[in-house]
């Protein structure tokens, strides 16, 4: 495709998730730094809302607490429609939207820092399933079902079998391939691919099945889905940093499979 819906985020001194109509797209460390990445997705039709979290991620249910800051903290998104091969801070680019963050030294500001802003984006996106996908009730029932599963996936990644997972996420392949005019196969081979170059290098075998201690399950989307993630924030489902290239054992890969599962009668689907 030509033009691609990007978005751009830069923090320095503080942990930040930016949101997309309540979906975790992006998270950076405490100690910050930049990314950028294609959202298609995420978007909808008309009105979108970009959240900002500023500060370390929250146990379910705990409130915000006051802070005063040291001044050290500054934090920016850039949500830009470009060409191929373009970035969203290119002078070029065309911004739809533009968020940004620097207390003052000794600001007191409520800890984790929450802003957003609501932008209409000039694509029509198609009406995506999680949107109708049915409110999430995440009771102990539920948190034994998706920790089951992810163990169940943990130990098929060990063995180099992608099926489970393929077919967990075949809604969502299907949905990628109409967000950036693929196809659902291209999504799917590139999972393959990626399991086999892993397994190939013995990396897979440090994929551990999570324990119930290592979950910090939470609803998003709207109430709509579960983000399977980690007591760090990241995704549950991960590798361990390996090193793939005997040549260069200090660069170290570490995989990470994202999961926002839905719950249909009693059936766990992965939609993003």
């Amino acid at each position: 495709m030509d033009r691609l819906m990007m978005l751009y985020v830069q923090a320095q001194g503080a942990a930040v998730e930016v949101l997309l109509n309540d979906m975790p797209v992006i998270a950076l460390p405490p100690g910050g730094g930049t990314t950028t990445q294609a959202v298609h997705e995420h978007c909808l039709a008309g009105r979108n809302r970009l959240t900002m979290h500023v500060g370390p991620l929250q146990p379910e249910g705990a409130k915000p607490q006051p802070v005063v800051t040291r001044g050290d903290i500054a934090v920016r998104t850039v949500l830009a429609l470009v060409h191929k091969g373009q970035a969203p801070t290119d002078p070029e680019a065309r911004v739809l939207s533009r968020m940004s963050w620097q207390p003052a030294p000794n600001e007191r500001v409520d800890w984790p820092f929450t802003f957003h802003q609501d932008v209409s984006l000039p694509v029509n996106f198609p009406r995506w399933r999680w949107l109708d996908a049915p409110p999430v009730d995440l009771d102990d029932a539920r948190r034994t079902q998706v920790l089951m599963l992810l163990q169940d996936l943990a130990l098929d990644l060990q063995l180099g079998s992608p099926d489970r997972l393929l077919d967990l996420a075949r809604l969502r392949s299907e949905e990628l391939a109409v967000a950036y005019q693929s196809t659902a196969l291209d999504w799917q081979q590139t999972i393959r691919n990626d399991v086999q170059r892993l397994f190939d290098a013995g990396a897979l075998a440090t994929v551990a099945p999570p324990q119930a201690g290592d979950l910090a399950l939470r609803v998003i989307a709207n109430g709509r889905l579960i983000d399977c993630v980690g007591t760090d924030g990241a995704p549950a489902l991960r590798s361990q940093p390996v090193a793939l290239d005997p040549s260069d054992p200090k660069a170290l890969t570490q995989a990470f499979w994202p999961l926002r599962l839905a719950c249909v009668e009693g059936k766990l689907y992965a939609l993003r």
